[in-house]
């Protein structure tokens, strides 16, 4: 899944595709790297970032999604409003990545009577305050069945669970220590039998561990990917595709998949 951020404010590339031309152009080039997915986002959801209307949200996103409508994979937006479900949807998104799995009022019902895919993932708090000391008493524990929770809620508002995705929302109301427990642990997440969607792109954890800036955490990003899929995760959320696929070549010819 390839990254394009319309936004000024996002933690890696914000202002860089602000402009529609730049973030049409940044998904067509993350196509030709390999991409089997796009996913676009509208609004920051970096720690600390503060929210902006859902008016804004789309002026923003409406024009990337007309500019990409003819393109050749599909298309997830990156949204928590069912005002931008809804609009999206409409456009023609494949489906909605929702950092809320979809407890905001009316988002169920936004996205159940369509027949789009939902990314449920987990969040502590939100964006603003997310990263303000996250505490858990057992992290995959309450992750898992956070996210189990989610996934009834969905199926019970009429998503088939053949629709369904699940994040453990990697640096969202994490530490460092709670994201490497769910990272080693990721097969717990797995065992609820549907895709795993890992995002570890760029992430301040791998800054943690590394002491490099954003633009200079490819290294730790691969690797992190790597360990996701060998613990279970289908989709991995990234900013690097071409890298990222070369990286997942050698782990399917070691593991004879190729």
């Amino acid at each position: 899944m390839g990254v394009v951020n319309v936004t000024p404010d996002s933690f890696s590339d914000g202002g860089h595709y602000l402009d529609p031309k730049a973030a049409i152009d940044r998904a067509k080039a993350l196509i030709e790297e390999g991409a089997d997915i796009l996913d676009i986002g509208a609004e920051s959801s970096r720690p600390g970032a503060r929210g902006v209307s859902f008016e804004e949200e789309l002026s923003r996103l409406m024009p990337v999604l007309e500019g990409l409508r003819d393109c050749a994979v599909p298309i997830s937006v990156d949204t928590a409003k069912p005002e931008v479900m809804r609009a999206a949807i409409a456009a023609g998104a494949s489906m909605i990545n929702d950092i809320g799995a979809l407890r905001a009022s009316g988002a169920l019902e936004t996205v159940a009577p369509s027949d789009v895919a939902v990314c449920l993932m987990h969040m502590q708090g939100e964006p603003r305050t997310m990263q303000h000391e996250p505490r858990y008493g057992e992290v995959v524990a309450e992750v898992g069945a956070f996210l189990a929770e989610r996934v009834a809620a969905a199926e019970a508002a009429g998503i088939a669970r053949e629709r369904i995705v699940v994040d453990p929302g990697f640096g969202f109301g994490k530490t460092v220590a709670h994201n490497f427990e769910l990272l080693r642990n990721l097969d717990r997440i797995a065992a609820l039998g549907l895709p795993v969607l890992a995002g570890w792109s760029r992430k301040s954890t791998l800054g943690a561990i590394t002491g490099r800036g954003a633009d200079d955490r490819l290294a730790a990003s691969l690797a992190a990917a790597l360990l996701a899929v060998e613990r279970g995760a289908r989709i991995v959320r990234v900013h690097d595709v071409a890298a990222t696929r070369d990286a997942l070549q050698v782990l399917a010819a070691l593991e004879g998949r190729t």
